[in-house]
């Protein structure tokens, strides 16, 4: 059985499989990460590794979806929605990284680690999926 095309019913799900375990594997930090924070850091520690973990998921999870919504509607949409939907984050994300840094929170530096360890194992879950799918190839001898 073939994905949905765009337009039909099915389509954005059909466009997600690549979320499933880099979630996982963010879960995963997650239920290492927050107890060993609370160990060490205390719970300001440990709710900054959860906001640090959570911020990264959201922020993946809104760029999987707003693209992939696109690509259900129309593909010529996907750059121009991707690279607004990036624009827009990264814009938001500052504004409030910088709002909650003037508040002088003890859980900005967790917070911190923790969002370079969420996108790093992100990006290596990611990969991995993309390694494993049948993703389609082209060859190149052939012209197919």
């Amino acid at each position: 059985m073939t994905a949905p095309r765009a337009g039909e019913p099915g389509a954005i799900r059909a466009r997600l499989p690549h979320l499933r375990l880099p979630l996982l594997a963010c879960a995963g930090l997650a239920v290492v990460g927050v107890p060993v924070a609370a160990l060490l850091r205390g719970p300001t520690g440990a709710a900054g590794v959860a906001a640090g973990i959570g911020l990264v998921m959201v922020s993946y999870l809104v760029s999987g979806f707003s693209v992939a919504w696109a690509d259900a509607v129309s593909p010529k949409m996907v750059m121009p929605v991707g690279l607004v939907t990036y624009a827009t984050k990264m814009v938001f994300l500052g504004v409030v990284m910088a709002a909650v840094a003037r508040t002088g929170w003890p859980g900005l530096p967790d917070m911190g680690v923790a969002i370079i360890a969420g996108v790093l194992v992100w990006i290596v879950a990611h990969t991995t999926w993309a390694w494993r799918s049948p993703l389609p190839t082209v060859d190149r001898a052939s012209g197919h």
